[in-house]
Protein backbone atom coordinates (compact mmCIF):
# COMPACT_ATOMS: atom_id res chain seq x y z
CA UNK A 1 0.00 0.00 0.00
CA UNK A 2 1.19 3.79 -0.86
CA UNK A 3 1.61 5.79 2.18
CA UNK A 4 -1.45 7.38 1.19
CA UNK A 5 -3.30 4.23 1.37
CA UNK A 6 -2.19 3.44 4.74
CA UNK A 7 -3.19 6.50 5.93
CA UNK A 8 -6.47 6.44 4.56
CA UNK A 9 -7.02 3.46 5.61
CA UNK A 10 -7.12 4.53 9.39
CA UNK A 11 -8.35 8.21 9.11
CA UNK A 12 -12.05 7.08 10.42
CA UNK A 13 -10.19 5.46 13.37
CA UNK A 14 -8.19 8.81 13.65
CA UNK A 15 -10.69 10.72 13.46
CA UNK A 16 -12.66 8.73 15.83
CA UNK A 17 -9.67 9.27 18.52
CA UNK A 18 -9.64 12.94 18.24
CA UNK A 19 -13.22 13.65 18.37
CA UNK A 20 -13.21 11.93 21.16
CA UNK A 21 -10.42 13.78 22.85
CA UNK A 22 -11.60 17.09 21.88
CA UNK A 23 -15.41 17.18 21.73
CA UNK A 24 -14.99 19.15 18.50
CA UNK A 25 -15.20 17.97 14.72
CA UNK A 26 -13.64 20.76 13.23
CA UNK A 27 -10.89 20.57 15.82
CA UNK A 28 -10.33 16.68 15.01
CA UNK A 29 -10.41 17.16 11.29
CA UNK A 30 -7.86 19.92 11.82
CA UNK A 31 -5.54 17.28 14.12
CA UNK A 32 -6.10 14.24 11.49
CA UNK A 33 -4.86 16.71 8.96
CA UNK A 34 -1.79 17.73 10.44
CA UNK A 35 -1.28 13.89 11.63
CA UNK A 36 -0.87 13.18 7.52
CA UNK A 37 1.23 15.93 7.09
CA UNK A 38 3.94 14.27 9.49
CA UNK A 39 3.12 11.01 7.92
CA UNK A 40 3.87 11.90 4.55
CA UNK A 41 7.19 13.11 6.03
CA UNK A 42 8.29 9.59 7.04
CA UNK A 43 9.66 6.85 5.09
CA UNK A 44 7.31 3.97 5.34
CA UNK A 45 10.43 1.68 5.97
CA UNK A 46 10.79 3.19 9.34
CA UNK A 47 7.41 2.73 10.51
CA UNK A 48 6.89 -1.40 11.39
CA UNK A 49 3.07 -0.36 12.95
CA UNK A 50 1.18 2.60 10.98
CA UNK A 51 -1.47 2.22 13.51
CA UNK A 52 0.29 2.53 16.74
CA UNK A 53 2.61 5.31 15.19
CA UNK A 54 -0.37 6.90 13.66
CA UNK A 55 -2.46 6.57 16.67
CA UNK A 56 0.43 7.94 18.85
CA UNK A 57 0.94 11.30 16.87
CA UNK A 58 -3.58 11.89 16.32
CA UNK A 59 -3.32 11.45 20.44
CA UNK A 60 -0.28 13.33 20.96
CA UNK A 61 -1.56 16.44 18.97
CA UNK A 62 -4.84 15.90 20.59
CA UNK A 63 -4.05 16.69 23.66
CA UNK A 64 -1.71 19.74 22.78
CA UNK A 65 -4.62 21.04 21.38
CA UNK A 66 -7.00 20.21 24.17
CA UNK A 67 -4.46 21.93 26.62
CA UNK A 68 -4.72 25.35 24.37
CA UNK A 69 -8.52 25.12 24.17
CA UNK A 70 -8.80 24.40 27.79
CA UNK A 71 -7.58 28.21 28.28
CA UNK A 72 -9.29 29.33 25.79
CA UNK A 73 -12.82 28.22 26.92
CA UNK A 74 -12.83 30.36 30.03
CA UNK A 75 -13.82 33.13 28.21
CA UNK A 76 -16.30 31.60 26.43
CA UNK A 77 -19.67 33.34 27.18
CA UNK A 78 -22.13 31.06 29.10
CA UNK A 79 -21.74 27.25 29.17
CA UNK A 80 -19.20 25.50 26.71
CA UNK A 81 -20.73 22.02 25.30
CA UNK A 82 -19.29 19.58 22.67
CA UNK A 83 -20.08 19.58 19.31
CA UNK A 84 -22.90 17.34 18.66
CA UNK A 85 -22.45 15.13 15.50
CA UNK A 86 -24.99 13.19 13.72
CA UNK A 87 -22.33 10.70 11.46
CA UNK A 88 -20.31 9.52 13.50
CA UNK A 89 -16.74 9.19 12.21
CA UNK A 90 -15.72 5.74 12.83
CA UNK A 91 -19.46 3.97 13.74
CA UNK A 92 -19.96 2.70 10.29
CA UNK A 93 -16.91 0.47 10.91
CA UNK A 94 -17.26 0.33 14.51
CA UNK A 95 -20.71 0.08 15.77
CA UNK A 96 -19.88 -0.91 19.15
CA UNK A 97 -17.66 2.37 19.60
CA UNK A 98 -21.58 4.87 19.51
CA UNK A 99 -21.80 4.32 23.09
CA UNK A 100 -18.59 6.06 24.04
CA UNK A 101 -19.20 9.34 22.01
CA UNK A 102 -22.91 9.73 23.27
CA UNK A 103 -23.12 13.34 24.13
CA UNK A 104 -23.85 12.86 27.94
CA UNK A 105 -20.91 11.00 28.45
CA UNK A 106 -18.61 13.36 25.95
CA UNK A 107 -20.02 16.63 28.27
CA UNK A 108 -18.24 14.27 31.72
CA UNK A 109 -15.33 13.77 29.75
CA UNK A 110 -15.32 17.68 29.51
CA UNK A 111 -14.38 17.71 33.29
CA UNK A 112 -11.36 15.59 32.90
CA UNK A 113 -8.11 16.68 32.54
CA UNK A 114 -6.47 16.48 28.63
CA UNK A 115 -4.24 13.67 30.27
CA UNK A 116 -7.13 11.71 31.72
CA UNK A 117 -9.43 12.26 29.12
CA UNK A 118 -7.45 10.79 26.71
CA UNK A 119 -6.36 7.57 28.48
CA UNK A 120 -9.81 7.32 29.73
CA UNK A 121 -10.96 7.32 25.72
CA UNK A 122 -7.58 5.41 24.46
CA UNK A 123 -8.56 2.60 26.88
CA UNK A 124 -11.89 2.45 27.35
CA UNK A 125 -13.45 3.18 23.99
CA UNK A 126 -10.32 1.86 21.86
CA UNK A 127 -8.91 -0.98 23.91
CA UNK A 128 -5.46 0.05 23.84
CA UNK A 129 -2.94 -1.60 26.69
CA UNK A 130 -1.56 0.54 29.32
CA UNK A 131 1.51 0.49 27.92
CA UNK A 132 0.63 1.60 24.78
CA UNK A 133 -1.41 4.29 26.33
CA UNK A 134 2.12 5.32 28.42
CA UNK A 135 3.95 5.61 25.24
CA UNK A 136 1.80 7.84 24.11
CA UNK A 137 1.52 10.47 26.74
CA UNK A 138 4.78 9.97 27.79
CA UNK A 139 3.94 8.36 31.30
CA UNK A 140 4.87 5.31 33.62
CA UNK A 141 2.62 2.68 32.78
CA UNK A 142 1.98 3.06 36.68
CA UNK A 143 1.04 6.33 36.49
CA UNK A 144 -0.79 5.68 33.42
CA UNK A 145 -3.06 3.35 35.15
CA UNK A 146 -3.43 5.84 37.47
CA UNK A 147 -4.73 8.32 35.56
CA UNK A 148 -7.19 5.65 34.25
CA UNK A 149 -8.31 4.80 37.88
CA UNK A 150 -9.13 8.59 38.38
CA UNK A 151 -11.21 9.27 34.82
CA UNK A 152 -13.05 6.41 35.86
CA UNK A 153 -13.97 6.98 38.93
CA UNK A 154 -14.68 10.44 37.73
CA UNK A 155 -16.90 9.46 35.37
CA UNK A 156 -18.63 7.00 37.52
CA UNK A 157 -19.47 9.45 39.88
CA UNK A 158 -20.95 11.91 37.30
CA UNK A 159 -22.69 9.12 35.13
CA UNK A 160 -24.81 6.85 37.96
CA UNK A 161 -25.95 2.92 37.46
CA UNK A 162 -29.58 2.43 36.02
CA UNK A 163 -28.93 4.38 32.91
CA UNK A 164 -32.26 4.06 30.84
CA UNK A 165 -31.44 2.24 27.91
CA UNK A 166 -31.73 3.51 24.17
CA UNK A 167 -35.41 2.85 23.29
CA UNK A 168 -36.63 4.01 26.40
CA UNK A 169 -34.76 7.31 26.23
CA UNK A 170 -36.30 7.51 22.71
CA UNK A 171 -39.55 7.55 24.34
CA UNK A 172 -38.49 9.77 26.96
CA UNK A 173 -37.25 12.28 24.54
CA UNK A 174 -40.33 12.11 22.51
CA UNK A 175 -43.11 13.09 25.15
CA UNK A 176 -40.34 15.46 26.30
CA UNK A 177 -39.85 17.28 23.45
CA UNK A 178 -44.25 16.58 22.98
CA UNK A 179 -44.21 18.57 26.32
CA UNK A 180 -42.49 21.18 25.41
CA UNK A 181 -44.23 22.21 22.29
CA UNK A 182 -47.63 21.78 23.99
CA UNK A 183 -46.25 24.16 26.51
CA UNK A 184 -47.25 21.66 29.53
CA UNK A 185 -45.35 22.48 32.31
CA UNK A 186 -46.60 19.69 34.79
CA UNK A 187 -46.08 17.10 31.92
CA UNK A 188 -42.37 18.41 32.15
CA UNK A 189 -42.09 19.01 35.89
CA UNK A 190 -43.46 15.25 35.94
CA UNK A 191 -40.73 13.45 33.92
CA UNK A 192 -37.81 15.65 35.38
CA UNK A 193 -35.96 14.40 38.66
CA UNK A 194 -36.52 16.86 41.19
CA UNK A 195 -32.70 17.83 41.07
CA UNK A 196 -32.80 17.87 36.97
CA UNK A 197 -30.28 20.49 35.50
CA UNK A 198 -30.59 22.13 32.49
CA UNK A 199 -26.81 23.15 30.64
CA UNK A 200 -27.42 25.89 27.63
CA UNK A 201 -24.58 26.77 24.77
CA UNK A 202 -25.48 29.86 22.86
CA UNK A 203 -21.71 30.81 22.73
CA UNK A 204 -23.10 34.27 22.75
CA UNK A 205 -24.16 33.88 19.25
CA UNK A 206 -27.97 32.63 20.36
CA UNK A 207 -30.22 33.20 23.04
CA UNK A 208 -30.05 30.79 26.54
CA UNK A 209 -29.36 31.08 29.55
CA UNK A 210 -25.24 32.09 30.64
CA UNK A 211 -25.67 29.59 33.63
CA UNK A 212 -26.84 26.23 34.95
CA UNK A 213 -30.64 26.12 35.79
CA UNK A 214 -30.89 23.70 38.96
CA UNK A 215 -34.74 22.30 39.64
CA UNK A 216 -37.61 20.57 37.67
CA UNK A 217 -39.73 23.62 37.99
CA UNK A 218 -37.03 26.39 36.89
CA UNK A 219 -35.89 24.13 34.19
CA UNK A 220 -39.50 23.46 32.85
CA UNK A 221 -40.48 27.16 33.19
CA UNK A 222 -37.86 28.17 31.18
CA UNK A 223 -38.87 25.41 28.36
CA UNK A 224 -41.96 25.93 28.28
CA UNK A 225 -41.35 29.54 28.08
CA UNK A 226 -39.23 29.32 24.92
CA UNK A 227 -42.31 27.18 23.05
CA UNK A 228 -44.20 30.34 23.05
CA UNK A 229 -44.66 32.02 19.69
CA UNK A 230 -42.78 35.23 20.88
CA UNK A 231 -39.89 33.87 22.57
CA UNK A 232 -39.25 31.38 19.38
CA UNK A 233 -39.31 34.43 17.18
CA UNK A 234 -36.68 35.75 19.17
CA UNK A 235 -34.25 33.07 19.33
CA UNK A 236 -34.22 32.58 15.89
CA UNK A 237 -33.56 36.53 15.41
CA UNK A 238 -30.59 35.94 17.97
CA UNK A 239 -29.30 32.75 15.78
CA UNK A 240 -29.27 34.81 12.50
CA UNK A 241 -32.71 32.99 11.34
CA UNK A 242 -35.19 34.84 8.98
CA UNK A 243 -38.48 34.05 11.24
CA UNK A 244 -40.20 33.35 8.22
CA UNK A 245 -38.67 30.21 7.51
CA UNK A 246 -40.83 26.93 8.67
CA UNK A 247 -39.70 25.27 11.76
CA UNK A 248 -39.90 21.27 11.99
CA UNK A 249 -39.16 19.23 14.81
CA UNK A 250 -37.81 15.63 14.86
CA UNK A 251 -36.48 13.06 17.53
CA UNK A 252 -33.22 12.07 15.23
CA UNK A 253 -29.89 10.03 15.98
CA UNK A 254 -27.03 12.46 17.38
CA UNK A 255 -23.84 10.83 18.81
CA UNK A 256 -25.45 7.74 18.82
CA UNK A 257 -28.46 8.21 20.81
CA UNK A 258 -31.66 10.14 20.07
CA UNK A 259 -31.47 13.86 20.67
CA UNK A 260 -34.55 16.37 19.70
CA UNK A 261 -33.86 18.32 17.27
CA UNK A 262 -35.47 22.01 15.99
CA UNK A 263 -34.75 22.88 12.35
CA UNK A 264 -35.37 26.12 10.45
CA UNK A 265 -35.73 26.07 6.49
CA UNK A 266 -34.02 23.23 6.80
CA UNK A 267 -31.28 24.06 8.68
CA UNK A 268 -30.60 22.85 12.31
CA UNK A 269 -30.98 25.68 14.91
CA UNK A 270 -31.44 24.16 18.45
CA UNK A 271 -30.77 20.40 19.91
CA UNK A 272 -32.24 19.30 22.86
CA UNK A 273 -30.20 16.02 24.51
CA UNK A 274 -31.11 14.36 27.35
CA UNK A 275 -29.74 12.21 30.22
CA UNK A 276 -32.00 9.67 31.53
CA UNK A 277 -31.71 7.58 34.52
CA UNK A 278 -34.76 5.05 35.76
CA UNK A 279 -38.01 6.97 34.75
CA UNK A 280 -36.55 10.41 34.88
CA UNK A 281 -34.60 13.02 32.93
CA UNK A 282 -31.68 14.18 35.23
CA UNK A 283 -29.93 16.70 32.83
CA UNK A 284 -31.23 18.72 29.66
CA UNK A 285 -28.33 19.90 27.47
CA UNK A 286 -29.39 22.73 25.21
CA UNK A 287 -27.04 23.40 22.11
CA UNK A 288 -28.51 26.82 20.15
CA UNK A 289 -24.85 28.35 19.07
CA UNK A 290 -24.82 28.30 15.44
CA UNK A 291 -21.39 27.60 15.21
CA UNK A 292 -21.95 24.02 16.47
CA UNK A 293 -24.80 23.04 14.10
CA UNK A 294 -23.64 22.31 11.10
CA UNK A 295 -22.48 18.83 11.75
CA UNK A 296 -26.26 17.66 12.56
CA UNK A 297 -28.13 16.32 9.71
CA UNK A 298 -31.30 17.23 9.82
CA UNK A 299 -33.74 14.33 8.57
CA UNK A 300 -36.09 14.21 5.74
CA UNK A 301 -39.36 14.78 5.88
CA UNK A 302 -40.74 12.51 3.63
Amino acid sequence: MTTTEVFEAHRSLLTGVAYRILGTAADAEDVVQEAWLRWSGVPGDEVDNPRAYLVTVVSRLSIDRLRRASAQRETYVGEWLPEPVSDLPDAAERAELADSVEFALMVVLETLSPLERAVFVLHEAFQLPYAQIAEVIGRSEDATRQLARRARDHVRERRPRFEADRAQRRLMTERFLRACLEGDLDGLTGMLADDATMVSDGGGRARAPLRVLHGARKVGRFLTAVSEERNVSRFLRSAGVDTREELSTEVTEVNGGPAALVAAGGAPVLLLALDVFEDRVRHVYLMANPDKMSRLRVPDPS
